[in-house]
C-alpha cells in the first residue's frame, strides 16, 4: 500500500486558505466601495442607542423607524 504524501494535502490546504482569504478581502473592498461593510459581528446586531435621546439611532437615511 502506497504511503500517504502528507505535504501535497498540507499544500492543498493551504492553497483553499489562501484563495478563501482572498476571495474575503475582494468581498470586504466591494462592500467598502458601495459605502457599506456588512461584517458577520455586525448581523443581526441591534441598532446603537443614542443615549441623549434614549431611542435607536437610525441605520441609514430614509431608514428611520416610523412612529405609532
Amino acid at each position: 500500500m502506497a504511503k500517504p504524501n502528507y505535504s501535497f494535502q498540507k499544500r492543498q490546504k493551504e492553497l483553499a486558505k489562501k484563495q478563501k482569504k482572498e476571495e474575503k478581502r475582494l468581498k470586504k473592498v466591494g462592500a467598502k466601495e458601495d459605502g457599506e461593510v456588512n461584517t458577520d459581528e455586525n448581523a443581526g446586531a441591534t441598532p446603537e442607542v443614542n443615549s441623549s435621546e434614549g431611542q435607536a439611532a437610525p441605520q441609514a437615511p430614509g431608514d428611520e423607524p416610523k412612529a405609532p
